[in-house]
Formats: structure tokens, C-alpha cells, sequence
């Protein structure tokens, strides 16, 4: 493969970045190569890098295939915000505007042109496209967000299916298709659809690492747990509803509750929801609530919350939806509450369809999602494990890792129910090896003769409920797989030979329950996160003068990168990550005053310019504040009482900022003598998780105390 050794310069050029990510080299390498490309990378992980880099670096046009208006503007502000030719056609555009950009493309002044499919493929302007081909070239056509070629992805469109004609009418114009979502048959079905020829497959790791995964059973306090989720986060949140009706309520309570909030769904005018959505990304109100028509390919990188108030519909949804948490790579919180009650909605939607095909795999993806939101094993061991990438599960980054239940050895029964599937045939779901196992007399069981079989009636002293989490589990861990087709037949793996073989054990969670909050794992100091702020202030003043989104100037993570190292000279501001030539010039001066008016003012020196240290996640603003109020002399309680918040939420603030390495002094929270029995536990059992510290000391001792100890006991051994 040919080598490209002043990519990095057109990076730090066009971009700002020193370095790719995880992927993006290979994958610009096979671009400039002329490869057809399928790149299956998560939300956050830089696709548009992968086509946009390339398109600078060749001649002719690169055409860009985007789904909704919203995001083709706002793609396109962004890279003119870097300097970089770039434009976009579509119905917001009269015509006189419309003209002005073609005339532009066929003068070779645009690289970049971001277009609908409908407007595409439409017999006025593919002769444009013609015209484009033979003046100027074209070098390539991305296809973005390209699971919505395939029925079986979560987002079908119907004029994606089109698109295939682009490889006719241009059969030596590379294709690159990319998304975030693809299960392996919607991967097989978006080649087919594009007609892609032998293309280069870059499938990187669904994991997003930044982000803390929840469920939350949706009691009568959600509203109250969701409020307190709000005020604690530090940037924009997004809360999915299943109805508009649902959205509308749950605006008006925010409001009510004095939360910058707007709605967003199909009920609301055009104009309505475009007006939301722009003031939501410029940051004007914090909070958003909306039915699923909201997001998709909203590039806004600081939203820290995402909320699905109810049971999304499947869990490529989820994946998706959630993955708008967090997308520069920042600690971000996602947060599923649970109710029965929505299943029943669910139920009810999937009945209104007229296909029974349809219904049968849409049942199916509901009781995914049922399994996700009621499993006890690593979150992300069921997500990842959706789209076929295997998990081992201690995640650290979810409910369930960050307070482990205690398991059972369930061998036998695996071994029991495993044989049963063999003994079937695997020609069966779930259900009915169950009926086996505990010797149900239904009128399948007669019609197959499995009361014949040496596995009926052998799991009698299991329920129904115990034998369907055993299942639920051995699916979620990799040990036996399903069908996708809507019939969820069950299928054996070489791991479930293993254990039947008694080559491999098996563990499942037995239920107990108490939610361990969102931590995150570095240092920071006040200074910075002031300055942080500050940054934040200017850059939002700066966004609204120029009338776009505040992450368009610069992200968070360059902010952050500012705030840490306070660079006051142009040379020393260059080096950041995420400064571009194009940005220097632009916007250079104004934050190197800002961060020197700063310095000034706070006794401060540059901190080493000429070596920019690595971000990492820090102390947010309400953890500072409830430090800074504690130094006061106020107890948790009166924190609590002043915060309007609850005493275990300001205990969580004291015990993630002790993990930070910020100095509390503990022997206020917690007596001395059980602080020394405490500590005897750890020097015996060494860093071990929570719960067999909890139980080795009784119910005496709480979570949030033995945290504590453990946070001052880690920072001894290492110093």
C-alpha cells in the first residue's frame, strides 16, 4: 500500500489536529487510492475526516450524500469555519442562490458539495452532475449515514435505494459509504444497495469508552431524578420521549422548573423546529426534549446527558441515539429509565403494522431492549455484542460494572438448558425450551414429541423468571446466539459446546441493587476549570456575532487544552489540538488576550506553552461548587439543603472529587475507628471491587464510606 508522509501536515493544516484517530489513516489512504470504502466507525470517531481530508487533497469534486438539511449546513459552516471550499444544495436555497453556488462549483471554487438524495437523483440535476464530471471531475461521492440503504438498518429510506444508479452513470467515481451503526447484515446489504465494487471494509470498535451507561426503573421521583440529572450536568442535554404528547408535557414541567428547555417533534411547524434546533446547538437553551425525529447526524460534540425517558424501540436506536453523548470524546452520562407501561405503547405501535414480517422483528428488537434494560452482566458486553463484537464485560463505565452483584455458579443448569436447545434440533426459541425443561404439557410439545426427549421436565425446580434470565444471560454473554429474522430461534456456538463439555463455567447475577454514580478518573484544579469557563463565555459571545454554533469555533477539548496550558503566544496557541492554520488567524488573538487578562488577574504564569499536556476528563462545575461550600465549614446536609439537592448527591460530589485527588479531610464524614476498620479490610483484601469489602464488613458500613477509605487508601500505596 502506498504511503502518504505529508498526511499529518494536511491534517495540522486544513484541521488543527497533530494526529488521527484510531482508523482514519488507513482508511484516507484507501480514498486516495480510488478504493470503494465501507467505514463503520461510532458517533465521534471522525468519519467526515475520512472523506473531507481526501477531497482537499485531490482535484475535482467530492460529493457528499447527506440526509437532512440540518446536517448539511451545519457539516458545511464547520469546515468553512476551518477555511476549507465547501457548500451545500438544497430547499433552503432560492433560486438565485442556488445559480450563484452551481456557477461556483463549475469554476472549480468548491471541493466540497453536500447534497439530499432526492435532490440527487432528480432529472434536473443530474445533468448538472454531467456538466460538473466533464468540466472540473468528480473524485469521489460519500455516502453518509448509509445504513438508511438497508431495511434491516433503523433508519430506512426509501430514496437511498436510488443511489445504486450513481455507480452506472459514473462507474469509475469512487464510492465511500459511512455510518455508525451496521449490523453485519445491514453491512452486506449497504454493499449490495451501493453497488460497491470490492471495497475496503473498516469496521472499528463500537465501544464508545466515555460513556456511562444507566437504567433507572421509572418510578413516581423520575421527574425528580431527572431534574437533579440536569442541574448537575455541566453541558447540553438531549431527553427522548416516545410521543409528542409526552414531549410537550415534559417541556412545560422543565420550564416550570426554571430549566432553559425547548421541544422538538413532528407536530411543531417546519420553522418551528428548525428555530429549536439551532438555538439548542448555539447553546441558547441547555436542554432539549424530542421524539426520535431529533439528532440524527447533529453534530454538536458537548452534550453530557442523554436521557431516553422511555423504552427507545430497538436497541441500533439506543446505540445511536445515546451515542450523542459525548462525541469529543468527553466524559457524558446515558440514561435509560425503565417502565413497563411503555412496553405496552411499544406493543401497541408494532400491531398497527400491516406486515406480519415486520411485526414478528419488531417484537424481537422489543424484547432486545426488555433483555438490555433488565440485564445484570456489563452493558456493554449486550450492546457491543449486538453488532457482533464480543465483550468480556468489567466495562468500569456502567450501572452494572460500577456496583458488580454477586453471581452464582449456574453450570449445571447452562449445561441442562444448553443440551435442550441440542436435543430440539435448534429449531426452537426461547420460550419452548423452557416449556421443555419444566415438563409443560402445551400442545407444541405433543405435536414435536419433545416429551420424549431426555431434557423434559428436568428444570422443574427453576421458574419460568430463573430460567429466563439464565437464557437472557447466556445470550448476553456470547455462550449462544439468536436468529434475527423476528422467530428468535436459538442457536449453539463453540462456546456452548465448551460448556457443555464442561470446559467452561458459568456465572450469572443474582439481583441486588444499589446505583453507584458517574465518575470519571483524573486531576484538574479550579483554576483551570474558571478559565474553562471564561473560554467558554467568549467563545459563545464570539459564535453569536457570527451566527453559528460555539463548537464551530473551537471544541471543548481545545478549550480545555487552553484553559490547562495557557498559551500566550501565538507560536504556543498554534501547537493545540484542534488549531488550524485558518483558526489562528481568525480567532488566535482573542483568546491568547483572554487567557492573559486571566492570568493577570489570578497571579498566573503560562503553564509550560511549548508542551501541551493531554486532556483528560476533569472535576465538573457542581462537584467545584459543593467542594468550595464545604471548605466553608458547611456539613453534607446543609450543602444539600443550600443546593437543593439530596445529601447522597453531595457525598457523591466529595467522593469523585477525592478520586480526583482533591483534598477532603474525611474524618469529618466518616469516625476515625471505622476508617481504621475499614482500611484493615483493604490491606487484606488488596483493590478490590466494592461489594466484597461490603460484605466482609456488614451492613454497619456504607458504599459511600468504604469509597472514601478506598480513595485515600489508593493514593497512599502509590505514593
Amino acid at each position: 500500500m502506498l504511503t502518504y508522509p505529508n498526511l499529518e501536515q494536511a491534517l495540522k493544516h486544513h484541521f488543527g489536529y497533530d494526529n488521527f484517530r484510531p482508523g482514519q489513516r488507513q482508511i484516507i489512504e484507501g480514498a486516495l487510492q480510488n478504493r470503494d470504502l465501507l467505514v463503520i466507525m461510532p458517533t465521534g470517531g471522525g468519519k467526515s475526516l475520512c472523506f473531507q481530508l481526501p477531497a482537499l487533497m485531490r482535484k475535482g469534486l467530492t460529493v457528499v450524500v447527506s440526509p437532512l438539511i440540518a446536517l448539511m449546513q451545519d457539516q458545511v459552516e464547520a469546515l468553512q469555519k476551518n477555511g476549507i471550499s465547501a457548500t451545500f444544495l438544497n430547499s433552503s436555497l432560492n433560486l438565485h442562490q442556488t445559480r450563484l453556488r452551481e456557477q461556483g462549483i463549475l469554476n472549480g471554487k468548491m471541493k466540497l458539495l453536500y447534497v439530499a438524495p432526492e435532490r440527487l437523483m432528480s432529472e434536473k440535476f443530474l445533468p448538472f452532475l454531467d456538466l460538473v464530471q466533464h468540466q472540473i471531475g468528480l473524485s469521489s461521492f460519500a455516502i453518509d449515514e448509509a445504513h438508511c440503504v438497508s431495511e434491516w438498518g433503523h433508519d430506512f429510506r426509501p430514496e437511498y435505494r436510488q443511489l445504486i444508479s450513481l455507480r452506472q452513470r459514473y462507474p469509475n467515481v469512487p464510492v465511500i459509504a459511512l455510518t455508525a451503526t451496521a449490523t453485519e447484515r445491514v453491512r452486506l446489504d449497504i454493499i449490495k444497495q451501493l453497488g460497491l465494487k470490492e471495497p475496503n471494509i473498516h469496521l472499528t470498535s463500537f465501544n464508545r469508552e466515555n460513556l456511562y451507561y444507566e437504567v433507572r426503573t421509572r418510578t413516581k421521583n423520575a421527574y425528580t431524578e431527572l431534574l437533579e440529572m440536569i442541574r448537575e450536568s455541566d453541558g447540553s442535554t438531549i431527553i427522548y420521549c416516545l410521543t409528542r404528547k409526552q414531549v410537550d408535557e415534559l417541556t412545560f414541567q422543565l420550564q416550570h422548573s426554571k430549566i432553559p428547555v425547548l421541544p422538538y417533534h413532528a407536530g411543531l411547524s417546519d420553522e418551528e423546529r428548525s428555530t429549536n434546533q439551532t438555538r439548542f446547538i448555539r447553546d441558547d437553551v441547555r436542554v432539549i426534549v424530542a421524539t426520535i425525529a431529533f439528532g440524527m447526524g447533529i453534530n454538536k460534540p458537548d452534550v453530557r446527558l442523554v436521557v431516553h425517558y422511555n423504552l427507545p424501540r430497538n436497541l441500533e436506536s439506543y446505540y445511536q441515539e445515546s451515542g450523542r453523548a459525548g462525541r469529543d470524546g468527553e466524559a457524558s452520562r446515558c440514561t435509560l429509565f425503565y417502565s413497563l407501561g411503555d412496553i405496552k405503547t411499544i406493543e401497541w405501535s408494532i400491531a398497527q403494522k400491516t406486515d406480519q414480517q415486520e411485526q414478528k422483528i419488531a417484537r424481537q428488537q422489543l424484547r432486545q431492549v426488555i433483555d438490555y434494560a433488565e440485564t445484570n452482566v456489563c452493558r456493554r458486553t449486550v450492546q457491543l455484542g449486538y453488532f457482533g463484537e464480543r465483550f468480556i464485560g468489567n466495562c468500569g463505565k456502567c450501572d452494572n460494572c460500577r456496583n458488580p452483584r454477586p453471581t452464582q455458579d449456574w453450570t449445571l443448569e447452562a449445561m441442562k438448558f444448553l443440551s435442550c436447545v441440542a436435543r430440539s434440533k435448534e429449531k426452537f426459541g426461547m420460550t419452548h425450551i423452557i416449556d421443555i425443561l419444566r415438563g409443560a404439557k402445551t400442545e407444541k410439545i405433543k405435536l414435536y414429541e419433545h416429551d420424549q426427549l431426555s431434557t423434559y421436565g428436568i428444570g422443574k425446580d427453576k421458574t419460568v423468571s430463573e430460567w429466563r434470565t439464565l437464557a437472557r444471560s447466556l445470550l448476553q454473554q456470547g455462550f449462544l446466539e439468536q436468529t434475527t429474522d423476528g422467530y428468535s430461534v436459538l442457536k449453539l456456538n463453540a462456546y456452548s459446546w465448551e460448556i457443555m463439555r464442561r470446559q467452561r463455567t458459568v456465572s450469572i447475577v443474582v439481583p441486588a441493587a444499589k446505583k453507584v454514580s458517574l465518575q470519571e478518573d483524573s486531576t484538574n484544579n479550579i483554576e483551570v476549570e474558571l478559565l474553562f469557563q471564561r473560554l467558554r463565555s467568549l467563545r459563545k459571545k464570539l459564535a453569536d456575532a457570527q451566527g453559528v454554533a460555539p463548537y464551530v469555533i473551537f471544541a471543548d477539548t481545545t478549550l480545555k487544552l487552553m484553559a490547562q496550558s495557557r498559551p500566550q503566544t501565538k507560536e504556543a496557541f498554534s501547537k493545540l489540538s484542534g488549531v488550524g492554520s485558518h483558526k489562528l488567524a481568525e480567532y488566535g488573538s482573542q483568546f491568547i488576550q483572554e487567557i492573559c487578562a486571566y492570568c493577570r488577574e489570578n497571579n498566573l504564569l503560562s503553564a509550560t506553552p511549548d508542551i501541551i499536556p493531554k486532556v483528560n476528563p476533569s472535576a465538573t462545575t457542581t462537584e467545584l461548587v459543593s467542594l468550595q461550600m464545604y471548605r466553608e465549614g458547611l456539613s453534607v446536609e446543609e450543602i444539600a439543603k443550600k443546593r437543593n439537592f439530596k445529601p447522597s448527591t453531595i457525598m457523591r460530589h466529595l467522593i469523585d472529587l477525592m478520586e480526583k485527588n482533591h483534598d477532603i479531610d474525611i474524618n469529618v464524614l466518616i469516625p476515625v475507628q471505622k476508617q481504621q476498620t475499614i482500611w484493615k479490610v483493604l490491606d487484606t483484601l488488596g483493590d478490590v471491587s466494592l461489594t466484597p469489602i461490603k460484605e466482609y464488613l456488614g451492613d454497619e458500613y456504607s458504599y459511600e464510606e468504604i469509597r472514601l477509605v478506598k480513595s485515600k487508601w489508593r493514593r497512599k500505596i502509590k505514593n
